[in-house]
């Protein structure tokens, strides 16, 4: 492994870390306060969330553009010439960055937690205080329609990252400003869709959380979870970001005016919609 590989997966587990580290202690101060600063304010979580990602891309978008989730790193494969040498070791690196911002939040807040499931008389095996690290379906939400929620939710989020991030795409924000709306779109995702099971949209930042709590108590409340959901909030997102990111290539991406131009500017003739152009970049 050389040293500028070593530094991309370094990288990778930095700017899990950074979104865990944030948006596991948001929801620590949602769950295990009462009166909670955000019960009636669930818009400053999803917040929070968009804005500890908008840091990770700050922080790490030099070294690898900041994948920061499994589902966009295959996503990046699939249509954008990522090296498929890259995948896995790109995946654990998220995993092991999630495992440790885990541990960080749960170096801040331990006290709480055991004060919250003391007050509560929950126990971390029932799961007390489980949502501070990982997932849940919210009321009336089944595992198997969480699963299809997190497709659809990824979906959206790779889609729009898709967009954010396309040269050609000449109304798309600036460099040094996609950072932000990257963020915000998560947000938005979270404000608008969160209640259903905590959307996840990243393999990541459910998994390497869910890891950590189960080695550190939670036992049988993260794997297999209740209803038997661990699955759901990795399986979902991995195939959500496949589907955004076609339906990007698909739908939009053919059509790019700039795309066009550049098309007949190199003598090729453009093929909107044609399947051999996904990903030509």
């Amino acid at each position: 492994m050389n040293k500028q590989f070593l530094g991309e997966l370094i990288s990778e587990a930095v700017a899990v870390f950074i979104i865990i580290s944030f948006g596991g202690s948001v929801a620590a101060m949602l769950l295990l306060y009462d009166p909670s600063p955000y019960v009636n304010a669930y818009w400053g979580v999803a917040m929070c969330w968009g804005l500890a990602v908008t840091m990770a891309i700050y922080a790490t978008g030099s070294v690898t553009g900041t994948h920061a989730n499994p589902a966009v790193t295959l996503a990046l494969a699939l249509y954008r010439n990522f090296s498929w040498g890259k995948v896995l070791p790109y995946w654990v690196a998220q995993v092991i960055g999630g495992i440790i911002g885990a541990a960080l939040v749960y170096a801040l807040y331990f006290t709480v937690i055991d004060t919250f499931n003391e007050t509560h008389q929950l126990t971390r095996e029932a799961g007390g205080a489980a949502g501070v690290f990982f997932t849940a379906p919210g009321p009336s939400i089944t595992p198997m329609h969480a699963f299809v929620n997190e497709i659809l939710l990824t979906g959206f989020l790779v889609c729009g990252i898709f967009a954010i991030t396309e040269r050609f795409n000449e109304v798309a924000p600036s460099a040094n400003t996609g950072a932000l709306m990257i963020g915000l779109l998560v947000a938005l995702i979270g404000a608008s869709m969160g209640y259903l099971e905590g959307w996840a949209i990243n393999p990541a930042r459910d998994l390497g959380p869910r890891i950590f709590a189960w080695l550190a108590g939670w036992g049988p409340s993260a794997f297999p979870a209740a209803g038997n959901y661990w699955w759901a909030p990795i399986a979902g997102p991995l195939i959500g970001g496949v589907l955004g990111g076609l339906a990007y290539q698909v739908l939009i991406y053919p059509f790019l005016p700039a795309r066009q131009r550049d098309l007949l500017h190199s003598g090729s003739a453009p093929t909107a919609g044609n399947a051999s152009d996904l990903g030509d970049q």
